[in-house]
């Protein structure tokens, strides 16, 4: 504790006392706090804050109590969600002008809506992402002797794979595989009932996707070359394991995503919240004495708030239009969004605000959210 801390607090003690004193000499009745023993001259405690009346004699007295506390919260819960939602910047501007009390703590805010936003995807049954495996037969053209398919990522009219091979050489084993050949892609189908989308494989097509698809090729039975060929197994054997075992489970539950993806999205978002407040911090670091790095994790936390808000809304607009046009929608209201807020917070002029909110955005997608939503997909893959 500070010397004037200190003394405030002493100064606060011996005001009491001269209160409690002066009470007493005009025949007020003066008893002490129960908590703290110090004098109490109202209805609270003006030491430690302890309420007079604790409504022990009257079991109506405890109903209107807890009454008026439910009534109290949910005004407060009423007008976070206002501010939320309407009020770009609101609830991190009070908390940084010093008045927060009439809102829900921010954390707190996080925490409760990032909640929701999930229980209400379980009950509803919802995925957040549905991978539909499909497949595509492979015509295998022989050339000199040698296999060759087409390269998929060869386009003639995209500048960059105009420059890729046509064709791509495959071993002479895998060629002479029976049962035909593949080319394997995916369909990405966001905020879709779950059981909503069917496997598109042919019961072929699904046994080939099984099947080893990784050739280990050793010229020589060297050592150097049979430490490569270890190797080359071991990275097999880890595929095969993992990746190919996961294209199963996919092609048989295009759902089966879902449950790793509700398990580590919570996690990287929350890990994401302080590095926005820093990006935030080192673009306004001309500002760093209006705005500490608290203030910019408070205005990250009520972005991301929001931003499980928007999520909820684009899983329920999501059952009525296209997947497309969701998807849009909410980059645009969580870009005009984000921008608005970030205006009403930091109160700069519209051209440093737009600036400063392009760059940010643009680090905070490129470095850190399109990083971690790989991570969260593979992650969810390996653990499907």
């Amino acid at each position: 504790m500070s010397d004037l801390e200190a003394i405030i607090e002493t100064g606060a003690a011996a005001a009491v006392e001269i209160a409690a004193s002066a009470m007493a000499e005009r025949g007020h009745e003066v008893h002490p706090c129960p908590n703290c023993g110090k004098p109490m001259i109202g209805a609270y405690c003006a030491i430690c804050g302890q309420e007079r009346d604790t409504h022990r004699r009257s079991v109506w007295g405890l109903i209107h109590a807890l009454m008026e506390d439910i009534i109290s919260f949910d005004s407060r819960v009423l007008r976070t969600a206002y501010a939320l939602v309407a009020r770009p910047g609101e609830i991190a501007s009070a908390f940084r002008e010093g008045r927060p009390r009439r809102y829900v703590p921010a954390l707190r805010l996080y925490f409760f809506v990032s909640l929701i936003f999930f229980v209400v995807l379980g009950l509803s049954n919802i995925a957040i992402m549905q991978l539909v495996v499909t497949a595509t037969p492979v015509k295998i053209v022989w050339i000199k002797g040698e296999a060759y398919v087409p390269n998929p990522s060869y386009d003639p009219a995209d500048p960059d794979t105009h420059f890729m091979p046509k064709m791509m050489k495959m071993s002479k084993e895998r060629a002479a595989q029976p049962g035909g050949h593949f080319e394997y892609s995916t369909k990405v189908y966001f905020f879709a009932p779950i059981g909503a989308h069917q496997s598109e494989l042919t019961p072929e097509a699904r046994a080939k996707l099984g099947q080893n698809n990784f050739d280990v090729e050793v010229k020589t039975l060297g050592k150097e070359d049979a430490a490569k060929k270890k190797r080359a197994v071991e990275i097999k054997s880890w595929i095969e394991r993992h990746v190919y075992d996961g294209l199963q489970r996919l092609a048989a539950d295009p759902a089966a995503l879902n449950g790793p993806l509700t398990t580590w999205i919570p996690r990287v978002l929350f890990l994401l919240v302080p590095l926005y407040a820093a990006l935030l911090a080192l673009f306004y670091i001309r500002q760093r004495r209006k705005f500490f790095y608290v203030d910019h994790l408070i205005f990250s936390l009520s972005i991301h708030s929001f931003g499980f808000v928007l999520l909820m809304l684009a899983a329920g607009a999501a059952q009525i239009f296209s997947g497309g046009n969701v998807a849009l929608g909410t980059f645009v209201v969580a870009g005009l969004y984000t921008l608005i807020a970030t205006r009403n917070f930091y109160r700069q002029s519209w051209f440093w605000t737009v600036l400063k909110f392009v760059l940010v955005s643009f680090f905070y997608v490129v470095f850190f959210v399109l990083p971690a939503l790989g991570a969260v997909i593979a992650l969810s893959f390996l653990n499907v």
